[in-house]
């Protein structure tokens, strides 16, 4: 493999190539300019202005993540006859990208204890095993979800589990922002981007952090690209040297993709230690202070607390703060003034700062940031979380979450006709402790992969072990359906996609837009399929276990009915009614801040000091390992590859960290030299969970005691600390030893 140069390019290029020419070339253009919302990231491409454009209007919004989505719901159903022939135990051997491959579901299917297949099932014996099983006690029953599906069906999802008397929503945000949503409600009053697109395109400064946008949200990279030709500046945090946050060739600026070899993206580039952010903005609010950059007629006017945390970066030592992040006092004091002097700044980050210990804390230590600096509440600046599942958020909004709003809640009770149950409920995480305690009898999982994305996967395969019955609700295989088996029924029940629906819905962008998704046909409707639409099956469930008082169910196979609901129960929501008719696409009212009054009591954002993290490394002899083993103790983040959408795994290798395969680890040169190795030697790594053998060593642009895995097959190898303000694990941040030889 040549050493990239470039993150895009190319090599993007090439790919939309080989799919317009593939057998499906033709129904993925045509899938690619459907008035829907992409089924990748929560940039918010597609809706009424068309496939390819962006909410401002902007065309070539599509990246090679949409083509890889869209060929993946294009494949072919998997056999009829498939399950009569294939044994479980084959299906466990495979991994996520041959999971993927084996086609589109497209008939129910049932694994019962004892069995060694699946067995095909008919819908009606789906709802009588379905309803029974969510008859139990509310307390016993729960569900998971991911960001695929829409509003309505996100919507129809909490409603029918809050009729049934349970708060057990668990939802794929609690393994990611949950710390930027809990952290930015705290500060400002509303836990999402402030920043709109048009907002963004004002800034002069962007200072992303924890992000690898170039893999995970390609469509942002134009928008830094533009930033950084008038003039603006972009400051990258990654303790990993991607490519393209350095430099990237998009599609969308052929000149300069084809010609120039790309565009300059990062003005400066710090690589912290993980999970030290905290120490490095307490640095930056140090030398805010020291430059006389702070914005104090705001601090007074606006905000609340930002005294205590001025007095805490001043007293802090740079020592202390240096120490701490692995950063020079000067690169601290550069990234300062670059955003002390820029008029507009705005703050983005992704799952390098949620997926941390101390999670909240560096939302916090960021929000103040912006603050210090008078960077929230006026046009081009502020917090701008970037979401990495395509309604992800959509979900939050639409009540999917164990953190509910109490004017959602009062709207939900008066709907219903009852009060809510005030149990709380389980997020992820504790979702799969209380299955492991035998606490859980019955769990519906619309879309996700609750098995894989969870960390130390033999506790999660043991915990989904000990559930009476799982519904899993999918459009394709993944791991999870082979490995998260109940311990009597397990249903898959086939759906139709986005782009598929019989009926409009609607998804939320991770900038507050929500976009209208037309009505679409599957190319799997014919004889031998059975899919339903997600609204049809919720509903259906819902009206066999509650009747139709106080609310008739099978009205709201319509999602017009659905909408309607939307708009007299979810705060911002008002226009969705109206969607359907006049096709206008809106910004969710009170959640983008243009000027400094906040959603809190005071309308002041209120600011937590965040103290430094304690942060350590454990000993050989902490994994069960004599001193003397050769070897060397480093932090591993895991993450997704250039070709993987959140656990589906499209293509095995990343071209852009020259790993050729899953099974890498990529290190620092002078830490595979420290542990006495040598670059491609095969070794193996051993978490606190458990072990991976025969890793091969790649030496990449990782900073000095740090290394990096794909998720999910790393996720195997640890626990995880678990952030307690959100309940996202650590997976940022998981000590490991490296070391040659057999496992011990």
């Amino acid at each position: 493999m040549s050493e990239p140069t470039t993150g895009g390019g190319l090599p993007v290029l090439q790919y939309w190539l080989e799919q317009t020419l593939s057998p499906q070339g033709l129904s993925i253009w045509q899938t690619l300019n459907h008035h829907s919302a992409c089924l990748s990231c929560a940039w918010g491409t597609g809706g009424q202005k068309g496939g390819f454009v962006n909410e401002a209007g902007e065309y070539l919004q599509r990246c090679a993540k949409s083509v890889e989505a869209i060929a993946a719901e294009l494949q072919p159903a998997i056999p009829p006859n498939f399950f009569s022939q294939v044994k479980l135990n084959e299906l466990q051997q495979l991994n996520s990208q041959q999971c993927d491959r084996l086609g589109r579901w497209s008939y129910p299917l049932i694994y019962r204890a004892g069995a060694d297949k699946y067995q095909r099932i008919s819908w009606e014996e789906v709802y009588q095993i379905a309803t029974s099983a969510l008859r139990q006690p509310p307390e016993r029953i729960a569900s998971y979800s991911s960001g695929r599906s829409s509003n309505e069906a996100a919507y129809l999802l909490q409603l029918l589990f809050r009729a049934l008397g349970s708060n057990n929503l668990a939802d794929c945000s609690d393994l990611c922002h949950a710390p930027s949503t809990i952290g930015l409600k705290q500060v400002f009053g509303s836990g999402t981007s402030m920043v709109s697109l048009e907002g963004l395109q004002h800034a002069d400064c962007v200072v992303l952090v924890g992000s690898n946008a170039p893999a995970n949200h390609p469509r942002l990279m134009n928008e830094l690209i533009k930033i950084r030709d008038k003039g603006g500046k972009i400051i990258i945090i990654n303790p990993q040297l991607e490519i393209g946050l350095v430099k990237f060739a998009s599609p969308a600026f052929p000149i300069k993709s084809l010609l120039k070899g790309g565009s300059e993206i990062s003005t400066l580039y710090l690589q912290p230690i993980p999970g030290s952010d905290v120490a490095l903005f307490v640095g930056i609010q140090k030398s805010l202070i020291e430059q006389n950059l702070l914005k104090t007629d705001y601090l007074q006017a606006y905000t609340e607390g930002y005294q205590a945390v001025l007095d805490y970066a001043a007293q802090t030592s740079w020592a202390d703060i240096t120490a701490t992040c692995g950063l020079f006092q000067e690169e601290i004091e550069e990234a300062a003034y670059i955003i002390g002097t820029s008029g507009r700044v705005v703050f983005a980050w992704a799952m390098g700062i949620t997926q941390q210990r101390n999670g909240v804390h560096n939302v916090h230590s960021i929000a103040n940031t912006a603050l210090i600096t008078g960077n929230a509440g006026k046009l081009g600046a502020g917090t701008m979380p970037i979401r990495g599942h395509s309604n992800v958020q959509g979900f939050g909004s639409m009540g999917v979450t164990v953190h509910l709003r109490a004017e959602i809640q009062q709207a939900l009770a008066q709907l219903l006709g009852h009060p809510l149950s005030n149990t709380p409920g389980y997020d992820t995480r504790a979702l799969i402790e209380a299955a492991d305690q035998g606490k859980i009898d019955t769990l519906f999982c619309l879309g996700g992969n609750l098995y894989a994305a969870n960390p130390d996967l033999t506790q999660a395969q043991r915990a989904l072990s000990k559930i009476d019955t799982i519904i899993y609700v999918a459009t394709k295989p993944n791991l999870g359906h082979f490995h998260g088996l109940a311990k009597q029924n397990t249903l898959i029940l086939p759906v139709f996609n986005r782009f598929e629906n019989p009926q409009p819905t609607t998804t939320e962008s991770g900038n507050n837009f929500v976009r209208l998704n037309d009505p679409g046909r599957s190319h799997l409707q014919g004889a031998n399929a059975e899919l339903v639409s997600e609204v049809e099956l919720l509903t259906e469930l819902a009206d066999r276990l509650l009747g139709e008082t106080p609310i008739n169910w099978r009205k709201l196979q319509d999602t017009r009915y659905v909408r309607k609901l939307i708009t007299k129960t979810i705060p911002g929501y008002q226009q969705i009614e109206k969607m359907e008719k006049t096709k206008e696409e809106f910004t969710i009212d009170g959640r983008i801040f243009t000027e400094p009054k906040f959603a809190t009591p005071s309308q002041k954002a209120q600011m937590f000091v965040t103290p430094l993290p304690k942060l350590s490394l454990p000993t050989k002899s902490d994994f069960g390992l004599p001193e003397d083993v050769p070897g060397i103790i480093l932090i591993l983040g895991t993450g997704r590859s250039y070709g993987q959408h959140n656990t589906v795994v499209y293509r095995p290798y990343d071209k852009y960290r020259e790993m050729p395969h899953r099974h890498c680890i990529l290190m620092n040169i002078n830490d595979i030299n420290r542990g006495g190795f040598s670059e491609h030697q095969r070794v193996t790594v051993k978490g606190d969970a458990g072990i991976l053998d025969n890793i091969e060593i790649i030496a990449g642009g990782m900073r000095e005691g740090a290394a990096f895995m794909f998720y999910p097959e790393a996720n195997i190898l640890f626990k995880a600390d678990i952030d307690p303000d959100s309940g996202t694990p650590a997976y940022k941040r998981v000590p490991v030893v490296v070391y040659g030889g057999e496992s011990q």
